[in-house]
């Protein structure tokens, strides 16, 4: 289940980064950072 949750939020930050630098879709990209981040914390916490 990490293994998903980090791919998840790699998947996340790539979908971040090519909205930030290519649209301007406002809040939504955000909303993807902040996603990623909670799982690439959760996954450190969890210690696996």
């Amino acid at each position: 289940m990490s293994n998903l949750l980090y791919l998840i939020a790699v998947v996340l930050i790539i979908i971040w980064a090519i909205g930030f630098f290519a649209y301007s879709a406002g809040g939504i990209i955000h909303i993807l950072l902040v996603i990623a981040i909670i799982a690439i914390l959760f996954r450190i916490i969890r210690g696996r």
